[in-house]
């Protein structure tokens, strides 16, 4: 297959539009970090403008981090974030204790670990990235204090 002229061209312009998508694809805080250390490396205008989004908005502190290491990669002054503490997902009790009720009333900790992750993976995915190797343990807590 021959490369058009106009489509190499175009490349870096494309390459730019998939890894904006998916730095910005809030249900994988793993592709947003992949997607921030390419960016980092990527020689086009807006990239900045992506990280610097990134590292004030995303809801995972180690997006956030990622994000601020590309941009001083890249020589911008910026300050590392810090971990909020606040929850990152507000009303979080109220719709665990919706996925529990939803289940029958002698489900296991898996059956209701893997309805979160269909049901609301973009949460799911927030406290994974948050939690890191302590997710499991976290969430097994919470749900077992969950009363309904």
């Amino acid at each position: 297959m021959t490369i058009e002229p106009q489509e190499n061209a175009l490349q870096p312009e494309d390459r730019y539009k998939k890894l904006k998508a998916d730095a910005n694809r809030m249900a994988d805080w793993r592709t947003r970090v992949k997607a921030i250390e390419e960016l980092g490396a990527l020689d086009h205008p807006h990239a900045v403008d992506v990280l610097m989004h990134r590292m004030q908005q995303d809801p995972v502190y180690r997006v956030q981090v990622a994000a601020y290491e590309q941009l001083k990669g890249l020589g911008e002054e910026v300050h590392k974030p810090k971990p909020s503490p606040e929850e990152p997902v507000k009303g979080l009790t109220k719709m665990l204790v919706r996925i529990k009720k939803s289940l029958p009333k002698d489900h296991t900790y898996e059956q209701f670990k893997d309805k979160l992750n269909k049901m609301r993976a973009d949460v799911y995915d927030i406290y994974e990235g948050e939690k890191g190797d302590g997710f499991d343990a976290w969430l097994e807590a919470k749900w077992s204090d969950l009363r309904i």
